[in-house]
This record gives C-alpha cells, sequence and structure tokens, in this order.
C-alpha cells in the first residue's frame, strides 16, 4: 500500500512537469504519417513479425511477437522500481486509453520489464494494478529479456547504487505497431493525449 501511495504520488508532480515541456513537430503530429513510417523504417524494431523471442507475462501465459500482429500495439519497455518515468509513462497510456474510448479494445498495450531478476509475473500483476487493467506485463529469464532488447534495438544498463541496490537505466519512448505488426511511430514518453491519441488512431486505421 505504501508503495502503490508513492508511485501515485510521484506520478502526479511528474506529470504536471511533462506537460509544460515543449512539443516539437514530431510529437505534434505535423509529420504525414508518410514521412513518420519513413523515419521508423531503419528502426530494428520495424516488424514484429521478422522478431523471434519469447516472454511470459504476468498472467503466467508465453507470449512471442507473432501473437501481437493483428492488432494494434502499444509497447514500453521498464521495470516496476522506476522511481519516474516508468510510472508516469504508465499514467499517461491509461489516460491515452481512456480517451481512445472503445476504440481501445482494438488496441494491445505491453510493459517489457528490463530487471527481470526483480519483476516476477506476481510482481508485474500487482504494480500494474495501479493502472489501466489492459496493460499487459511481460518478463521472462535474462537471457529472454535480453533478447526482446535487441529485438527493439533498445538501450539498458544496470546501475549499482551506494546503498548496494541497483537501478536500470533504459530506452524511453512507446513503440506504437499496426496491426500488421510494422512499426507505425515511437511516442515520446511526454505525450499529451491530443498528440498520442490521433497517432494510436493512425495506427489502428492502417491495417498495410
Amino acid at each position: 500500500m505504501r508503495r502503490r501511495t508513492l508511485i501515485l504520488s510521484s506520478v502526479g508532480l511528474l506529470s504536471a512537469l511533462g506537460f509544460m515541456l515543449a512539443v516539437g513537430a514530431w510529437r505534434s503530429g505535423d509529420l504525414p504519417w508518410q514521412q513518420e513510417a519513413a523515419l521508423v523504417s531503419g528502426i530494428r524494431a520495424a516488424d514484429l513479425g521478422a522478431m523471434s523471442w519469447q516472454l511470459t507475462s504476468h498472467d503466467n501465459e508465453r507470449v512471442s511477437p507473432q501473437d501481437w500482429v493483428g492488432e494494434a500495439s502499444l509497447v514500453f519497455f521498464g521495470f516496476t522500481w522506476c522511481p519516474d518515468v516508468c510510472p508516469m509513462t504508465l499514467l499517461n497510456i491509461s489516460e491515452w486509453l481512456d480517451k481512445l474510448g472503445p476504440e481501445a479494445d482494438r488496441l494491445a498495450v505491453h510493459l517489457v520489464t528490463v530487471d527481470p531478476e526483480r519483476d516476477s509475473p506476481e510482481v508485474l500483476a500487482d504494480y500494474l494494478s495501479n493502472f489501466d487493467p489492459r496493460i499487459t506485463g511481460l518478463t521472462g529469464t535474462p537471457d529472454e529479456v535480453a533478447r526482446a532488447v535487441e529485438a527493439f534495438d533498445v538501450t539498458v544498463r544496470r546501475v549499482p547504487r551506494k546503498d548496494g541496490d541497483y537501478t536500470m537505466d533504459h530506452t524511453a519512448g512507446v513503440f506504437l505497431f499496426r496491426p500488421d505488426g510494422r512499426l507505425s511511430s515511437i511516442i515520446d514518453l511526454h505525450e499529451d493525449p491530443q498528440f498520442a491519441v490521433p497517432k494510436i488512431r493512425q495506427a489502428l486505421e492502417r491495417e498495410g
């Protein structure tokens, strides 16, 4: 309970700060989707169908990237002991889902942990109970998570702390995939609903 209170109180402060940040052309949606698609086409994570990894959901089900093809997907890398960026992004995603209304039922949302040593399926399930229930957590062995990290071209670094514990530095941002499994865009972690939601709707509408 204390951890949940800390998560939600810190997220509220950081969300207010994030709302005031400047918004560039990539975030604002000023780029036509064809230009945006060209920008992301060179990213290793451009096609779910070309990836090869398996992880375990917080419901203890085995998941592969091919399971996501057929519906639009949001994918975010983080970890449950993240003090700021991860809970703020998950809160933002929860808000996007709320703004999408019934359309959100056509979207799959996944948090992939970068800290498999601490983030078991049970830990992920408890953590994600703070956010929209449609968000699925994924974990696995360190090797399994490393394969997913490599497939998405995500940077992850374990950082020791003075108290003997550790934290994780990792690439922030939300991968948005079309129903055909192709990468549509990468949404900024501070993305406001008025910019993020239209991007998601575009991905939902583009079958190929």
